[in-house]
Order: C-alpha cells, then structure tokens, then sequence
C-alpha cells in the first residue's frame, strides 16, 4: 500500500522535474524561431547617406577592388626580402668501383669533402629600391581603389536619384488616376440623368485606361530603379522590399567655377594617382639602374683533404661587357616621360568633367526656374477650369481632356527636370571629388 502511495506521489515530481529541465530548451527554440536582429534591421527605409555607407562596405567590385591593396602590400614584403643562402657539400674520389680499397685510411688519405655555404651579396641598394618601388605601386594602387569609391559614390547617389523619380512618378499617377476616376464616375451619373452622351461617356472611359496603363508602367520603372540600386548597394545589404527615403527637391546652391576647379585639383583621387604614378615610374628608373650593377658571390668552404682541413673561399662577379641592363634603364626612363603625359592629361579631363557639371548644373536649374516660375500653376489651374466649366457644361469633352494631358505632361516633366538638376549635382560633386561643394 505504501509503495502504491509513494509511486502515485512520485510521477507529478518527476513530471514537473522534467518540464523544468525541458523549460531552457524551449526557451532556446523560441529564441531560434524569432527573426535575427540583423535581418529584421534590414526590412528600412534608405537614404541617401545610408545607400553610400552600404555601397562602400557590401559592394563586391569594390570589394574585390580594395584586395589589390592586400596584394600589393604582400608584394612589398616579397620585394624587402634578401637572398637565401645556398648549401654546398660534395665528396670526390670514393672507390664506388674498387670496393676492396674502401678502408678508412683510403678515405682519410685520398678523398676529397667540401662543405660550405654561398652567399650572393646584392650590390647598388637593389632590395632598398624594390622596396621603393613596391610602396610606391601601393600607393597608386591605394589612390586607384579610392577613385573607384568616387565612382560608385556617384552611381549610387544618381542611380537612387532615379528610384526618386519613379516613386515620385508612381504617386502621381496613382492621383491623377484617383482624381479622374471621381470624374469618371460623375460622368457616369449625367450619362444615367441623361446629360451626357454615350460617345463622351465611352471617351472618357477611354482615357481612365491611359491613366491606368501610366500608373502600371511607373511601378514597372519603380521596381528596375530599386533593383540596380540595389544591385550597386549589394543584394546582401538591403532586403527585397525595400523602400528610398528622399523627395525631389530642390537645392539652391551658389557655385563658382574657379572654385570648384581648384578644390578637383586638391581632392580628386585619380589626380592623386596620376601624380603617384609619376613618383613609381621613378622608383622604377632607380630599380632598373640599381638592377645594372653586378652582385656579388661569395663562398666559403670547409675541405678535407689528405687528412688535412682546410678552408676555401671564393668571389665571383659577373663581367658586365654585354649585359648591363641597358634596355630596361632606357624603357623605364620612358615610361617617367609616359607618366608625366598622362598626369598632364588627367588634370585637363578633370577641369573638363567640372566645366560640363557646371553648366549641366545651370541649365538644369534654369529649366526648373522655368517650371517653378510658373508653367506649373498655370497646368494645374488650365486642368481645374476645364473640369470645372465641364462638369458644369460650359466645356465641351475635348478641351477638358486636352487639359488634363497637358497638366500630367507638365508634372511630368517637372520631375523629370528636378531628377536632372538633383543627378547633375550629383555629377558636379564626382567631378569636383568631394560630397561638399564650396
């Protein structure tokens, strides 16, 4: 009876130990089955600002870019290093095919053991100017790889300046959709009053399938924007769904040519490589020059001979009647002259990008003056007439869709100038190499 009792009273012990013992591992597993913090941070909004940052830590050409740094520093270590020394031994005259005069006095009499160690001393400060010459090439290299962030930069702010075009685009057909469907839908009520005729009724229903065709085509131009923005973001960095933070806007900026070509001059990274690259193609004038001058051998060996140890040493150096590296001294100085040229030229391309940018940038902004001065109101108030004398029959149906034409037309075009004025800005700072204009 006892025994029944006691097991009766243990089974609820040991089921509640067991559920206390299950309790962390169910609490791992709801852990687990909520989503990483990372990847819900993911699901936002990106500015501007934001899909730079991204873009210069997840892009992968960028990435594979930079690695060229990586290389080039590995190359410098290879270039600092010194020669190996090089291990001799040899032993002469062993009786291989008299075996009987194999004795011990035979070998300790008659053959010949040489030990040593060679040495090739490296003359004309070669490894010094290897060396030289790798930090330099890392350096242009450096100099490349921040050129290509200026690059991508300015993909990215024009390509996200697009994604704000059609998402300006998107909403403004999903209104002018919204307002001419009422006008549809008034139309549909005087034709059913018998104030309207069935031809105009089918005009206008005509016309609401244009307005719904826009709005499908501005989703379709909304989504390719996204995703090569994305693509230059990295497809790791942002989730699918994900959504530009930003408005077409309109920034008045006062600018000053000169200005904005002296602060290129200073700023611009592949001025700065161009310059480097003139300072490696010296250091490699100085390797090919070091590389002419003859090295040095030496070697010293232990010998045994005749029972009697000795030691040998020896010099040896290449006589430079023919080969004094006369063809690489005359192709690197050369290329100092190719260099010199071509940094030349990289200054005029960077005045260029600033001038073009510049005058992009004004035009740009004359055409939105225009819009701003007027032209926009004046739509938008020929639009609200027309519909207005209309729907009160002082209008009659093509003038009134003549003028909603003509204003989404004018809206249109209105962001398509601002997206201009906001890419050519964007242009001006990649020529000028800095986000800060002056």
């Amino acid at each position: 009876m006892d025994t029944k009792y006691r097991a009766q009273t243990c089974w609820p012990l040991m089921a509640i130990g067991i559920l206390a013992l299950l309790a962390p591992f169910r609490a791992e597993t709801q852990t687990a089955a909520q989503p990483a913090p990372q990847a819900a941070a993911l699901a936002t909004h990106v500015t501007l600002d934001q899909a730079i940052d991204l873009a210069l830590k997840h892009n992968h050409s960028l990435q594979a870019a930079r690695t060229l740094i990586l290389q080039n520093q590995a190359q410098e270590i290879t270039a600092n290093l010194r020669p190996n020394p090089v291990g001799l031994i040899d032993e002469q005259y062993l009786p291989f095919f008299s075996p009987s005069a194999f004795t011990h006095d035979y070998v300790d009499t008659n053959a010949v053991f040489d030990l040593g160690f060679s040495y090739l001393i490296e003359r004309g400060k070669k490894r010094q100017r290897r060396l030289e010459a790798a930090r330099d090439q890392t350096s242009v290299t450096t100099a490349t790889v921040t050129d290509d962030e200026r690059a991508l930069t300015a993909n990215v702010a024009q390509q996200f300046v697009a994604a704000l075009l059609a998402k300006a685009n998107v909403e403004l057909a999903q209104q002018d959709l919204t307002s001419f469907q009422q006008t549809v839908d008034i139309s549909q009520s005087s034709f059913q009053a018998g104030a309207l005729s069935e031809g105009d009724l089918l005009k206008i229903k005509l016309q609401l399938l244009q307005f719904q065709m826009d709005l499908s085509s501005a989703k379709l131009a909304q989504v390719q924007a996204l995703a090569s923005l994305r693509q230059l973001i990295g497809f790791d960095a942002v989730p699918e769904n994900y959504q530009v933070d930003g408005e077409l806007t309109y920034e008045n900026v006062h600018l000053n040519l000169d200005d904005l070509k002296m602060l290129a001059l200073r700023t611009r990274p592949d001025l700065r490589a161009a310059v480097l690259g003139v300072q490696a193609a010296q250091s490699q004038y100085a390797l090919a020059k070091a590389n002419g001058k003859q090295d040095l051998g030496v070697t010293f060996t232990y010998n045994h001979l005749g029972g009697v140890n000795t030691g040998s040493l020896f010099f040896n150096m290449p006589i430079p009647i023919f080969d004094r590296n006369q063809g690489e001294i005359a192709r690197t100085r050369y290329a100092i002259t190719q260099s010199q040229e071509l940094s030349t030229e990289q200054s005029s391309i960077a005045l260029t990008d600033v001038t073009n940018s510049y005058e992009s940038v004004r035009t740009s902004d004359e055409v939105v003056q225009l819009f701003k001065g007027g032209y926009l109101k004046q739509a938008e108030d020929s639009r609200d007439i027309s519909q207005y004398a209309y729907q009160r029959g002082a209008a009659s149906l093509l003038d009134f869709l003549d003028a909603e034409r003509s204003y989404r037309s004018t809206e249109l075009a209105y962001r398509q100038a601002l997206a201009q004025y906001m890419s050519s800005l964007e242009q001006l700072r990649q020529a000028v190499g800095t986000r800060s204009l002056p």
